[in-house]
């Protein structure tokens, strides 16, 4: 019997806006060899060569009218597309991506329509900490044969919440493109320094992010304005935010696109993630040390384990306290001025890699496929 594999996902691929999961996802089809049959999501602008699609079908006024009768789906456009998919004679690996609120729905059709032994769900979150209450985490636990976790600490905190975790557990961590994310020699970032007006006697720091409290600029423009009044030849670069930021040392870049962000990551020295909230992975963390910065980082949801626990950057306990950043970003200067970056040395070359995430993704779909025919 064969056993084809249904990527499900709320959004369309290839996606053109942010979000790195989309990223990989588009390297692996457009690059590697994959065993993906089928995309289920909303219609993309263009569709990917070598797969097949089945679109969702719109929500209308009705459907919503609908969705208010208990035995109703909201998710009944999920369950139409997969249905015109599943032929009888053959088994699923059905891979999902983020949507919890889908996974139990879909457990229930299959159980219902079909034989819950010829489909194997994959689950891959994207996230920390639990994202279902402990009351309804039984059920949607219950529905999912593998859960494929950021880290080993998001894992940790699953066990931590719910009394059963019955699936079977993998960790992947996320990729970048190693080929872009690289360092540069002295010359190299001099010459990208003085495209930017930047000197090469300055200590440049680099933030970037969504413009959103969570993200935490707000602590780090506090924190930059007293080191920039102490050291006037430092810089901050700040990507991702579109509103006016004047104040001293600050060059605020606005939207940056991803094709150029190695350039800006390769001219910074010290690169800061003062996230605010618990972070499933910050790719930007693994752009960055690829680059050669010196990372200073929250210790918040995955980010103690993507910086080897302090081996790859410097983790602040207490993030939402300024003297700290102040602290460490002080630190981070002499260290800088006297020894260079510490940590660069520390990183293994391929740590992070998109073609290692691939390849992951690939072996822990075809466990599942064996899975199945076994």
């Amino acid at each position: 019997m064969d056993v084809e594999v249904i990527l499900i996902s709320e959004l369309p691929l290839p996606f053109h806006k942010v979000a790195s999961w989309t990223n990989m996802y588009h390297y692996l089809f457009k690059e590697k060899t994959h065993h993906f049959n089928y995309i289920i999501c909303p219609e993309p602008k263009e569709q990917l060569n070598g797969i097949s699609y089945q679109f969702l079908r719109k929500i209308n006024v009705l459907d919503k009218l609908k969705n208010k009768i208990p035995s109703k789906s909201k998710y009944s456009n999920y369950l139409e597309a997969m249905d015109k998919i599943i032929q009888p004679d053959k088994k699923y690996v059905l891979q999902i991506i983020d949507n919890s609120g889908i996974i139990t729905p879909i457990h229930n059709h299959i159980c219902k329509t079909y034989n819950r032994t010829d489909f194997y769900i994959q689950y891959y979150f994207h996230g920390f900490a639990p994202i279902v209450p402990s009351k309804r985490g039984k059920k949607f636990l219950g529905s999912i044969d593998e859960l494929l976790f950021l880290t080993r600490l998001a894992y940790k905190e699953f066990l931590k919440f719910y009394d059963e975790c019955p699936f079977k557990a993998r960790i992947i961590h996320n990729g970048i493109d190693l080929m872009r994310f690289k360092s540069v020699n002295n010359d190299q970032k001099e010459a990208l320094r003085l495209r930017e007006g930047l000197s090469n006697d300055e200590i440049v720091f680099m933030w970037c992010s969504q413009d959103r409290p969570k993200k935490g600029l707000h602590i780090i423009l506090e924190a930059f304005k007293e080191v920039h009044v102490k050291n006037p030849k430092t810089k901050l670069l700040v990507a991702g935010v579109n509103r006016e930021i004047n104040q001293k040392g600050v060059i605020n870049l606005k939207r940056v696109p991803n094709v150029d962000l190695p350039k800006y990551y390769q001219m910074s020295d010290i690169y800061l993630f003062p996230t605010l909230w618990k972070e499933g992975f910050g790719i930007v963390l693994a752009e960055a040390m690829h680059c050669g910065s010196y990372i200073i980082a929250s210790d918040q949801g995955g980010v103690r384990e993507v910086l080897g626990n302090g081996e790859y950057g410097v983790l602040i306990d207490h993030p939402n306290i300024v003297s700290e950043w102040i602290s460490a970003m002080n630190n981070g200067m002499i260290e800088i001025n006297n020894k260079g970056n510490k940590f660069s040395s520390r990183i293994p070359e391929d740590l992070y890699s998109l073609d290692n995430w691939c390849n992951t993704m690939n072996q822990f779909i075809e466990e599942a496929k064996q899975k199945l025919l076994s």
